[in-house]
């Protein structure tokens, strides 16, 4: 019990391998929408991607959605997948929706959030990343 209110991690590498492997599945679910062309057709709808680039923007947006999820999951290039995922979610809160990130763009401005944690924190040692660096 003294170890559950000590301010030492408890299972700290484990803990957040499986909060970067739940993060990368997620996205990986909302990426897999770039193969459904009646999704992306309902994205298309919406008044800011009805412009020019607008079925670049969403076919960019899924895509990297998708290969975000798969790196982070993997924990390959674990820093350059956080740093994609969090440009990607913090352009949806701010620009796709109105920036109300207490309420109604809650969501992706979290996943904004935790990509920072993958940022900073990086694969860890059950990671692809970790494996590749101990061959060097």
């Amino acid at each position: 019990m003294s170890k559950f209110f000590s301010t030492n991690p408890v299972y700290q590498n484990e803990g957040l391998t499986l909060l970067r492997i739940i993060i990368g599945a997620f996205m990986i679910y909302h990426g897999y929408e770039v193969f459904s062309e009646a999704k992306m057709n309902e994205y298309l709808q919406w008044d800011m991607f009805k412009t020019g680039s607008g079925k670049t923007m969403v076919y960019l947006g899924k895509g990297t959605e998708f290969v975000a999820g798969i790196t982070l999951a993997l924990g390959l290039l674990t820093r350059l997948s956080a740093i994609i995922l969090a440009g990607t979610m913090a352009y949806i809160a701010f620009f796709v929706g109105h920036g109300k990130i207490w309420y109604e763009d809650q969501y992706p401005f979290l996943f904004v959030l935790l990509a920072f944690v993958f940022l900073i924190m990086g694969g860890g040692p059950y990671s692809l990343d970790h494996y590749f660096s101990k061959k060097r």
